[in-house]
């Protein structure tokens, strides 16, 4: 709700209006047309009607001042930012520049950008001459994920600047189709074949991972004896620990409580040589020195495990196939998707769809089934 009006003596129009938080604002329309004038009161009352709060600023946003604002919301969140600021000043000012409105950024520069990117590629290795010239050996083109990342860094930008009243609108923007979700799981026997070639300090913390479908570094390697309760056998993840941010708890079964009970029988011994250690994988992390007494690891498994796999014969996979191996197991044990969705921590069955992965011996069980019931 407002007017236009063209003051005594200037040929401009303006717009009046009463903003969401009830103050009254003038503003330019910066045409000399009425019908200018009023498009723009039409669009202030339109941003009122969709809970928008317009300020005086709005549309004079630059891309600089946006990045801003998006590196303040991931820190205002206890987040990391520095590789999102490398990879922002590295790909996305140069193409638009920190002096751009972010108003000018619409689809078909975004488009051009998306097609710039494609035309790029990464080295992976390269070689110096003896003037100083390096001379790239080894390049891939850029990744569909790489630029969706980039891009979704543009999107929440947009989204921030709307929200704040500095923008109206927020151009399309589409992401690229990504083909990179991973399919590796262990069958019973390969895993087996890969504990025995494991190192003996390592081997606790690829069982329970096996098992329990946690994650090995931010859920796995943190627990403490605190979370491990024998009388009600149960093992616990609090809030803000899992990447869901919500707790977790995991009822032990007879497997994961020997598991526990063995590394708890290894912890009391060395607690009476007045060695202690509130980790579950003692042996894996170690106490900080400085502050407070936290685990921090001491040892990455990554090439324990890899050099496992090849020695097991299943070359190629990851600690994170063990997650996918677990809820394999859940699925194939009768456990409703729900409560298994429950045990690993995954908020949304499209995720959880990605894992529950279904293989040859799968596909070759259901033949024998359908052969058994039509006799």
């Amino acid at each position: 709700m407002g007017c236009v009006y063209r003051p005594k003596g200037r040929s401009v129009w303006m717009i009046k209006y009463r903003s969401l938080d009830g103050r009254l604002r003038w503003e330019s329309s910066k045409s000399t047309k009425k019908s200018a004038a009023l498009r723009l009161l039409r669009e202030r009352d339109h941003a009122s009607d969709q809970g928008i709060l317009v300020t005086p600023d709005v549309g004079k946003l630059t891309f600089g001042e946006s990045v801003k604002i998006l590196v303040d919301y991931h820190t205002a969140r206890d987040r990391k930012t520095v590789k999102l600021e490398a990879r922002i000043a590295k790909h996305l000012t140069p193409h638009f520049g920190p002096n751009r409105l972010m108003t000018s950024i619409t689809g078909d520069v975004i488009t051009a950008y998306v097609a710039k990117r494609k035309l790029q590629a990464r080295v992976l290795a390269a070689r110096t001459t003896k003037k100083g010239i390096v001379i790239p050996e080894r390049v891939k083109p850029v990744a569909n994920a790489t630029i969706n990342r980039e891009l979704a860094w543009l999107k929440h930008m947009f989204t921030l600047a709307v929200r704040s009243g500095k923008l109206l609108t927020r151009p399309h923007i589409e992401l690229l189709p990504e083909h990179n979700a991973r399919q590796g799981f262990f069958e019973p026997e390969q895993l087996q074949a890969v504990l025995r070639h494991l190192p003996e300090d390592v081997r606790p913390v690829v069982e329970f991972a096996a098992l329990t479908g946690w994650r090995v570094t931010s859920e796995v390697l943190t627990r403490e004896w605190r979370h491990v309760d024998f009388q009600s056998g149960e093992v616990r993840l609090d809030r803000y620990e899992s990447k869901n941010k919500e707790p977790r708890v995991f009822v032990m079964t007879r497997e994961l409580r020997a598991l526990l009970e063995k590394q708890h029988a290894e912890h009391e011994r060395l607690k009476k040589k007045n060695q202690v250690c509130p980790s579950v994988f003692f042996r894996m992390v170690a106490l900080g020195r400085k502050g407070p007494l936290r685990p921090r690891p001491i040892k990455t498994i990554s090439k324990a495990f890899k050099t496992a796999c090849r020695k097991a014969g299943c070359p190629g996979r990851i600690l994170h196939d063990l997650r996918r191996t677990a809820v394999r197991r859940f699925v194939r044990s009768g456990i409703p998707e729900r409560v298994a969705m429950q045990l690993t921590g995954h908020k949304t069955r499209s995720v959880f769809e990605r894992y529950n992965i279904v293989s040859d011996g799968d596909l070759r069980e259901a033949a024998r089934k359908l052969d058994a019931a039509t006799g």
